[in-house]
């Protein structure tokens, strides 16, 4: 069932995105060569603990999960999609590195991934980052109210189409809200017209995840859940929490 939230409930959900956003600023922060993924995952948890914020991601375990995700931020190195858990790898020259976080703030939640890289960045890598970043703020643009789910869909694809890239298949955005997935989901390929009509006081994640070979498939790892790329190459993938306004859309993900 699709829950419209009520203007006060978005401005506690804007608190918990600029919790999200503090989290992410502090983990780029943070990255370098040498520094281990374990550290980028303290580094968000020191912000979630000053903001008296909970994680959407510690211990949760959907039906395709062997494990409850043991971490609050999900980080994803080169041919790593998305859902990477973060270990003992330590950051080297070059890596493209995508992290997605969450923060739960009086009951409502927020949900953002950025993608950089550490040190040096490759020229495809940069490219890679622009397109992905171009096909959020596209999906974005087209939450409109009045709208549909199929016009987000066919902005976000479009832009990886013209870009050259792939996006995994079964993979897309999600209403948020009191819980970090809630209805509707919001695919990103659609058709326009097409899908649930947006309303003032609906709250989506819109999260497009290209990857740089243009294909749709991908692997998951003995983990239970890295996502990579099947043929290897690189992804990106970015993410803002956004809410449907009758005066345009409003990303509660922001700084």
């Amino acid at each position: 069932m699709v829950e419209i939230k009520s203007d006060a409930a978005l401005e506690v959900m804007r608190e918990a995105g600029r919790v999200v956003a503090n989290a992410l600023a502090a983990v780029e922060e943070a990255a370098d060569t040498g520094v281990s993924l374990r550290e980028l995952d303290e580094a968000a948890r020191a912000v979630l603990a000053k903001a008296g914020a909970g994680s959407p991601f510690l211990g949760y375990r959907p039906r395709f999960a062997p494990v409850p995700f043991p971490a609050v931020i999900c980080a994803s190195v080169n041919d790593a999609v998305v859902h990477g858990i973060p270990g003992g790898y330590r950051l080297r020259d070059g890596d493209l590195v995508s992290i997605d976080c969450g923060a739960v703030l009086d009951g409502w939640t927020g949900d953002a991934a950025v993608t950089f890289t550490v040190g040096t960045p490759r020229p495809a890598d940069q490219a890679l980052i622009d397109a992905t970043r171009r096909a959020l703020d596209a999906g974005i643009a087209a939450a409109t109210a009045g709208r549909h789910l199929g016009d987000i869909g066919h902005a976000i694809s479009g832009v990886a189409r013209e870009a050259g890239c792939g996006m995994p298949r079964d993979f897309g955005g999600h209403g948020i809200g009191r819980r970090m997935h809630e209805d509707p989901d919001v695919p990103n390929r659609g058709r326009p017209g097409r899908g649930f009509r947006l309303r003032h006081g609906l709250t989506l994640a819109i999260e497009p995840m290209l990857m740089a070979g243009g294909g749709e498939d991908y692997r998951i790892d003995g983990d239970g859940w890295t996502l990579r790329t099947a043929d290897g190459s690189r992804a990106a993938h970015f993410e803002h929490t956004v809410a449907i306004t009758d005066s345009g859309p409003r990303i509660l993900t922001l700084p």
